[in-house]
C-alpha cells in the first residue's frame, strides 16, 4: 500500500505546488488565453487573486499595453482580466463602429468567464467602453474607475494637435510616448516615461500583435458614436449609484481634465483626483500610488 499513498502524496503535492505557481504569475509571465465570447475568440490574460476586475484598454492597446508595476500592483488585492478588444490583437473578428458595441463586447467576455459583477476600468479609449457600460448595463461594475478618460457626449475641451500628431504615427517610440502618455516639460515624467516603456518591453515571448493602421477608422466610429451619445450614457452616469473614480494628469493633452470640471458636482457618485505634472497615462508614471488611490476608493465606497 505505501506506493500508493506515496503517489497520492506527490500528486497532491504537485496540484499544490501548480495552483501556487499559478497565483504567483505576473503581468510579464501571464500566459494568454482565449475564450469565446459572443462571435468572437477574445484573447485574455488574468493574474492575481480578490474580486475580479476587467480592464478597457486604450486607442491602439493591446495585452502588452499595459505598466506590468500597475498591473501586478493592482493583482495583489484583485483577479485582473486584461484582454484584446474583438479584431484588435489576438481577438477575432472587428471592433465594433458603436460603443456600445464594444461594451457589449465587455459583457460578452464577463459573461463568457462567469464572471456576474465586477470593478471596471477604462483608460482613454477604455473609458468611454467602461461608461458606456455602466450606464447601459447597470449593477454589472461595482465600482467604476477612469483613467485619462473623456465624459460623453461633447466636451467643450478639445485634444491637442501634438497628441494628434504621435498618435496616428504608424509606428510608436519612446519620445512619441512621453508626449501621448508622459509629460514631456517635466524632466521626472520624462525618466518615466523610459523606465514604463522598459518594463513593458520586458515580456518577451507570446506578445500580442500591434494595431496597425487599417484599424484606426474602426475606433474613430466609437470614439464619434460615443461623442454623439445617442445612448444617453451622461445623463445615467449622472444619477448612477455606481461610485465613480477619475484619475486625471494635470496637463493630458488627450482628454483634458478641464472636461470634468462641469461634471463632478453633478455626477452624485463621481469623485476627481488630479495627479500634477503629469499626462494622459498616470497609472504609467505612477502605478503604485495610482492604485493605492484606487484600492482605496474600492475599499470605502
Amino acid at each position: 500500500m505505501k506506493p500508493f499513498y506515496s503517489l497520492v502524496t506527490l500528486f497532491i503535492m504537485t496540484t499544490i505546488f501548480s495552483k501556487s505557481m499559478a497565483s504567483e504569475q505576473t503581468a510579464i509571465d501571464a500566459p494568454n488565453q482565449f475564450v469565446t465570447a459572443g462571435a468572437n475568440k477574445i484573447a485574455y490574460r488574468t493574474i492575481g487573486k480578490g474580486k475580479p476586475m476587467i480592464l478597457c484598454n486604450r486607442f491602439r492597446g493591446i495585452l502588452d499595453s499595459w505598466d506590468p508595476a500597475f498591473l501586478d500592483e493592482l493583482a495583489k488585492t484583485n483577479q485582473l482580466i486584461i484582454f484584446d478588444y474583438p479584431g484588435i490583437g489576438l481577438s477575432s473578428g472587428q471592433l465594433p463602429p458603436e460603443i456600445l458595441g464594444v461594451a457589449s463586447a465587455v459583457k460578452d467576455l464577463a459573461d463568457a468567464l462567469k464572471i456576474d459583477k465586477f470593478n471596471l476600468v477604462g483608460w482613454s479609449f477604455g473609458g468611454a467602453v467602461a461608461q458606456t457600460f455602466a450606464a447601459n448595463f447597470p449593477g454589472r461594475a461595482t465600482h467604476l474607475i477612469l483613467i485619462g478618460a473623456n465624459p460623453p457626449g461633447k466636451n467643450e475641451k478639445p485634444l491637442e494637435q501634438a497628441f494628434l500628431d504621435a498618435a496616428f504615427k504608424p509606428v510608436n517610440d519612446l519620445k512619441d510616448e512621453e508626449v501621448l502618455f508622459f509629460e514631456p516639460a517635466v524632466p521626472a515624467s520624462v525618466a518615466a516615461a523610459k523606465a514604463s516603456n522598459e518594463r513593458i518591453a520586458a515580456r518577451k515571448k507570446d506578445r500580442s500583435i500591434e494595431v496597425t493602421p487599417d484599424k484606426f477608422q474602426d475606433y474613430f466610429k466609437g470614439v464619434g458614436d460615443y461623442q454623439a451619445d445617442s445612448y444617453g450614457s451622461r445623463g445615467k452616469l449622472a444619477t448612477t449609484p455606481t461610485p465613480i473614480l477619475i484619475l486625471s494628469g494635470d496637463h493630458d493633452p488627450s482628454c483634458p481634465v478641464e472636461n470634468w470640471y462641469p461634471l463632478v458636482k453633478k455626477w452624485k457618485t463621481a469623485q476627481l483626483v488630479v495627479i500634477p505634472n503629469s499626462g494622459h497615462g498616470v497609472q504609467h508614471e505612477f502605478p503604485k500610488y495610482c492604485t493605492d488611490i484606487m484600492q482605496l476608493f474600492i475599499a470605502n465606497r
